[in-house]
């Protein structure tokens, strides 16, 4: 209902109602009061003057009782509109509800049309059922061969169950004695990798014992080898020196061996000299050759041993680079071999899990009782098969049973099923038809907003008959003769927007569990990636650690790359301390602060948050706008409403009520 206080417009109709229930008073007062002194003037004044009065006295009450009917009749009618004008309610929402109704009218028009056209077709459905009713003798004979039909799909359906059945039991019998086959084997060949794992590590072991003893006892050899070439070649310096002495005293004794020979021929010249002279002469010649032969003997044995020692070092070199080539071709072998043992030592890495396996595979496959655990864990493979086969046996019996049962259930599901598909199918398409129905008219309704002050209410003639009628039965007044509206529309209406607003609320809520879990799920992710991160750098720092040893190869690919430039930044002081007073300047801020870093950081570390806070600043700069002109506009509207209503008011009063003051004239004068 529109209040009191609503617009200018009608605090000025209660003002004039109020005047003119006072003014009805007052007249009634002064009519009696005329009426007194009419009745006076009548009886105070002359029989002759009465009669010369008599007729303008008639001819004034007449006027007068004219006026009167007339006022009477128009304050009748000013507080009949009134009335009417004070309990019209307010016409925004009828009219609001009109214009959905009168969308949701277009639409019943449209299902009309629909529903007309599904008439037809279930007509003609009903022609073709009334035409298939002629046919009983047909379908009694049908339903007969497909009674005989169902017997023998019956009887076939049972043997090829049992032929099924014999097969799937032949079947599993055959897998199982497969099974047992397999697990046999891969037990022996368990069997068989832990002696050859066994066997290869005690030779791995021995190889690289013997390797390391070759590689001490070649470096022993090498060793001596070295120690004595060297003392050889030590003996031979010796041996030359000495040669080259032997030498020069044999040259020395050459020398006085020709001057001995120049002696002598000059004691052969001299014939005459004495006899003792040819003596002393005889004597040291003959010294002299004894020396020379003793000289000329020890010179032969030197080159002797400088030949001997020369032959001997050729050999001793030649035997050291055959024993050298050899030991390099044995460490060679040894290598070869050592790489191959490792490399089927790698091949063969998997020997724990493979039993690892085994052990889950046996337990899987033939779990223990919790009571027999003990005694069942110790039993053999071949007892644990035989277990299990009874037990498959006996669930393959109860499996049967079931099975027979559920195949008639998954008849009967299957045909729930179509039928539930059909529906769904059907439901799905009225859902979407009523989801765009209801967006169409979600986009069409734009509410318009409500009139200014003093303006005047529209004409009720030019509404349509849909919002008449939606405005009837809003505010419960029966609607007009010629119009009909279908009962229960606005509750079918109703209850349509209210199960789509629960389905949006359902789908909104999954959706919002799913963001929740989504975000724990990525708060995880993150989590562990900054594990992993830290767990790679300590790998790193491990790795460059093992590469600190001599021998290491430095080639890096880029994963070391990164790693290295991340745990070079992580050892970095300078980085460590700007870390440690951000953390520390983040520490002191105020939690409101905090607030607005957090969600600065956050709107420029995405290009999604930056639209969107870039947008939503657009949109409340415009909004603010919008509103302030819309404030003033709506203020200066007002304004000049009640201005235009003020005038045409007092035009009004002007124009039909110009014979007051005539009245008030001629009261006066009386």
């Amino acid at each position: 209902m529109l209040g009191r206080a609503a617009f200018p417009l009608q605090r000025e109709l209660d003002t004039t109602a109020t005047i003119l229930a006072n003014r009805q008073d007052e007249s009634e007062q002064s009519r009696k009061k005329l009426i007194e002194q009419s009745r006076e003037f009548k009886k105070n004044t002359p029989e002759d003057l009465r009669k010369q009065v008599a007729p303008l006295l008639k001819s004034f009450q007449g006027e007068i009782d004219a006026l009167g009917k007339r006022s009477k009749e128009a304050e009748a009618a000013f507080l009949n509109v009134y009335k009417r004008l004070i309990d019209v309610p307010d016409p925004v929402p009828a009219l609001d509800l009109g214009q959905q109704l009168q969308l949701k009218v277009q639409r019943m028009h449209d299902i009309e049309t629909e529903n007309q056209k599904l008439r037809e077709t279930l007509e003609e459905y009903n022609k073709e059922f009334a035409e298939v009713k002629n046919q009983e003798v047909t379908i009694k004979a049908l339903k007969e061969k497909i009674r005989e039909y169902e017997q023998t799909l019956k009887n076939q359906a049972e043997n090829i169950a049992l032929e099924k059945e014999q097969k799937l039991q032949n079947d599993f019998a055959e897998k199982e004695r497969k099974l047992q086959e397999t697990q046999m084997s891969t037990a022996s060949k368990l069997e068989e990798a832990e002696h050859k794992v066994q066997a290869l590590q005690t030779a791995l072991e021995k190889t690289r014992t013997e390797l390391f003893d070759l590689k001490t006892k070649y470096d022993e050899e090498t060793t001596a080898k070295a120690d004595e070439i060297e003392m050889i070649m030590t003996d031979l310096e010796r041996a030359n020196q000495r040669a080259e002495v032997a030498q020069r005293e044999a040259e020395t004794l050459r020398e006085q061996l020709s001057s001995a020979n120049k002696s002598l021929q000059l004691a052969t010249q001299i014939q005459k000299a004495p006899d003792v002279e040819q003596a002393i002469e005889v004597l040291t010649r003959s010294s002299l050759e004894v020396e020379l032969a003793a000289k000329e003997r020890e010179i032969a044995q030197l080159v002797e041993d400088v030949q001997r020692l020369q032959g001997s070092l050729t050999k001793l070199r030649e035997n050291s680079s055959s024993q050298i080539s050899q030991l390099e071709q044995q460490l060679t072998a040894k290598n070869s071999t050592l790489k191959q043992l490792e490399e089927k030592l790698k091949g063969q890495a998997d020997y724990e899990e493979v039993k690892k396996e085994l052990n889950i595979l046996k337990s899987m496959e033939f779990a223990p009782s919790e009571s027999s655990g003990a005694q069942d864990a110790s039993k053999p493979l071949e007892v644990l098969l035989l277990e299990k086969n009874r037990s498959l046996q006996s669930e393959n019996a109860t499996l049967r049973i079931t099975n027979s049962d559920l195949s008639v259930r998954c008849a009967e599901l299957q045909i729930q099923l179509t039928e539930a598909v059909a529906t769904l199918a059907s439901q799905k398409e009225l859902v979407a038809k009523l989801e765009h129905d209801l967006s169409t008219i979600q986009a069409l309704s734009a509410v318009p907003r409500p009139d200014a002050e003093g303006a005047a209410a529209p004409s009720l003639e030019r509404i349509p008959e849909p919002i008449k009628e939606a405005t009837a039965l809003f505010y419960g007044h029966p609607p007009s003769p010629g119009t009909s509206f279908p009962e229960g529309q606005m509750d079918s209406l109703l209850s349509i927007i209210s199960s789509q607003r629960e389905r949006f609320r359902a789908k909104n809520q999954e959706l919002e569990g799913e963001n929740r879990m989504l975000q724990h799920t990525v708060h995880a992710l993150q989590s562990e990636l900054d594990n992993l991160r830290a767990d790679n750098i300590k790998l790193y720092e491990k790795i460059k650690f093992l590469q600190s040893y001599p021998g290491r190869g430095s080639s890096r690919d880029d994963t070391e790359q990164r790693y290295s430039s991340q745990y070079e930044e992580r050892l970095d002081p300078f980085s460590s301390f700007s870390r440690k007073e951000r953390q520390r300047k983040y520490l002191s801020l105020s939690p409101w602060d905090k607030a607005t870093l957090s969600m600065g950081r956050l709107i420029l570390s995405n290009k999604t948050a930056r639209t969107v806070a870039f947008f939503y600043t657009l949109f409340l700069h415009c909004l603010v706008f919008l509103v302030l002109y819309k404030t003033a506009w709506s203020e200066s509207v007002g304004r000049d409403c009640a201005a235009f209503c003020a005038k045409k008011y007092a035009d009004h009063l002007h124009k039909f009520h110009k014979n007051g003051d005539m009245d008030n004239m001629w009261l006066g004068d009386v």
